[in-house]
């Protein structure tokens, strides 16, 4: 096993790794909509769900895989009343590659934000 780290996402908050890669597969940790520096990005769920975004691409980029090779998906939201925001800029980064995906929500997340993401990749 190898852990995944880089300073291009934000730091692991307790004791977790960003990601995992085990054999050809890489296990990331969930991104909150935290900057690399560790501040909540500002504004609504749109912003934020950009913000994951950032962190998911940074992580897998350091572990050698990319969002064409993420082959599932979990979305934590804390209101299901997001969904279609949230999905709408989700279809933004899987536009012709569609992982399979749960979504489901969720009482309360990390540093109250609106939603988290962790995925599971092929690396190169």
């Amino acid at each position: 096993m190898r852990i995944v780290s880089t300073d291009k996402a934000p730091a692991a908050i307790g004791p977790y790794s960003q990601g995992i890669i085990a054999g050809n597969m890489f296990y990331s940790s969930g991104q909150i909509p935290l900057t690399p520096e560790g501040t909540i990005v500002s504004g609504g769920v749109v912003e934020q769900t950009h913000q994951v975004f950032q962190n998911l691409k940074a992580v897998l980029e350091e572990a050698r895989a990319s969002f064409e090779s993420v082959v599932k998906a979990t979305v934590y939201i804390k209101n299901m009343d997001d969904f279609a925001t949230i999905n709408e800029v989700y279809g933004e980064y899987f536009s012709v590659h569609k992982p399979a995906r749960s979504c489901v929500e969720v009482a309360r997340l990390p540093k109250d934000v609106l939603l988290e993401i962790e995925v599971i990749a092929l690396v190169k």
